[in-house]
Order: C-alpha cells, then structure tokens, then sequence
C-alpha cells in the first residue's frame, strides 16, 4: 500500500457487550484487513498512568510488535497512521463512543478514504446480564439507563451517518455466520473468504475488548503465560475455558438473569427492547 492509496475504515457501533470483538476479530481475517480492538484505547498507549489492560495489546502486552513502537500523531488521520504501520489497506474499530465514531468518519472523508458503520444489535436482556455478571456492585437501573442510552446514541450516529452501512444482529451473526459476514462484506467492501470465520485461527493485536472471546481467540498463546494479561476471572472461567472455539450464540441470560434483574429490565426496558428481543420463536 502506498501512502496515496486510499483506505478503508469500518467502525462498529453499539452498545458494550453485544459482539463487537467477536465482529472485530472475525472482519480483521479478511484480507488486507487489521483489527485494531477498541481504536480508542490508542490513546492510553504508553501512559503508564493506565492500567496494563487498557496501555497495550491484550495478547501480547507491551512488547507486541504492533503497538510497542506505534505513536499517534494526532495531527494526522489515525486510521492512515495505522493501515501504513501494519501494511494494511482495511482498519476495523469497534470502539462504540459516538464522538469517537464520528471524529474518525469525518478524517476518513477528508482523506478521501471510504468508511463503512456497522450497528450491532443484541436482546438487551443478554447485554445487561453480562453487565451485571461483570459489575454485581453497580446499581441495576444505572445499567439499564446507560444501556438505553446507548442505543439512543448509536441510533442517532448510525442515522446520520452518510455512507455504507449496515444493521447486524448479534444472533444472527452467531447462528448464520457465513450469511451474515457475506452481508457485512458486500456492504463495506471487504473481500469476503470463508476462513474469516475461524476467528481464533492466526493471530490478533487488540486494544481493549471482550477478555472471554480475546481468550478463545488466543488461547494457545496465553492460557499457560502465567504473566499474559488475558485471564479468565471466576466468573467466566467455565464458559470461555470449555468454549470449542467456534462461533457460538451465547444465551446465558436464560439461566443466569436474576427473577428480580429481568422484572426491573422489562418494567423499565421491555418495550424499548422489543424490536431487539431475541425470542424461542426466533431461535
């Protein structure tokens, strides 16, 4: 890639825990493609103010060959900065803040480069059980709250947003991967190969993310690392440890979701949630 040649920027928006590493891994295997994670974290690299976690690659930590030596000049497009650091043409972000969403877009069109958006949707019953599954000292509604909020925003950059784009459950990503990642490509015009699909096959950089799929994906390189900085906690280790790798729809709300969290969730939420429900009628 030369440095006029132009690029390709496909961001993911959406609320937290509905996919969006899974998504990012799965469209950083197509070719000429690199997932950065949640670009956002760039801005962390290096602070050693910021925990391990949130400064450097979830795989490799700080002497990963891509971020160690990486530095943002933000006088300068970041994705341009990252498709020439990585000898890529495609950068995929799933970073989720609307701010960021539109910061990037705007570079992209001012680069003369293309973008692509992505709204990934999931039941929120799933969503906030895992938010509450990660954050059990956290008030309830306050996580409800942000959840909606969250799709409010995303809503609105999604509707604004002036290019390709593309509204992707997570559900049927899980249940009809090659259909859904076909869609995904011919949108954003990426070059579709069915091994995007094994996406714990070669390897991943990213920056922030989802800690269980980062694990599935990476296993072989730090389930035995006892200083790697993807660790399955207790409360995950079950289900990502006996993960077969592949991609799998998690419905662990149906059995986990507390009686008292799924009143207060559809007393507060159900309607707003209904076009995003996943029922047994769907399965």
């Amino acid at each position: 890639m030369t440095h006029s040649s132009p690029i390709t920027g496909v961001m993911i928006c959406g609320a937290g825990h509905s996919g969006s590493t899974l998504l990012g891994l799965i469209l950083g295997r197509a070719d000429g493609a690199f997932y950065v994670g949640e670009g956002a974290k760039i801005r962390y690299l290096h602070d050693l103010n910021k925990p391990l976690r949130k400064r450097a690659c979830k795989v490799c930590g700080e002497a990963c060959p891509v971020w160690s030596d990486f530095h943002w000049d933000r006088d300068r497009p970041l994705y341009r900065q990252v498709a020439a650091h990585t000898g890529t043409r495609i950068i995929v972000d799933s970073t989720k803040n609307a701010a960021w969403i539109r910061a990037r877009s705007d570079e992209l069109t001012a680069a003369g480069d293309r973008g692509a958006l992505i709204f990934l949707q999931r039941d929120g019953r799933a969503v906030l059980n895992s938010r509450f599954r990660k954050y059990p000292e956290r008030d309830a509604a306050g996580q409800i709250r942000s959840w909606m909020d969250q799709i409010i925003d995303s809503r609105a950059v999604f509707s604004a947003y002036d290019g390709p784009k593309i509204v992707v459950r997570y559900e049927e990503l899980a249940t009809r991967p090659e259909a859904v990642v076909r869609q995904i490509c011919e949108v954003a015009g990426l070059p579709f190969r069915a091994e995007m699909l094994a996406f714990n096959d070669g390897e991943s950089h990213p920056l922030g993310g989802n800690t269980g799929t980062q694990f599935v994906a990476a296993r072989g390189k730090v389930a035995h690392d006892p200083d790697a900085i993807l660790k399955l906690t207790p409360r995950t280790h079950d289900y990502y440890a006996k993960h077969s790798g592949g991609i799998k729809l998690d419905l662990r709300w149906k059995t986990e979701m507390s009686a008292p969290h799924l009143a207060l969730f559809n007393d507060m939420a159900g309607d707003f949630n209904a076009d995003m429900a996943w029922g047994e009628e769907t399965k």
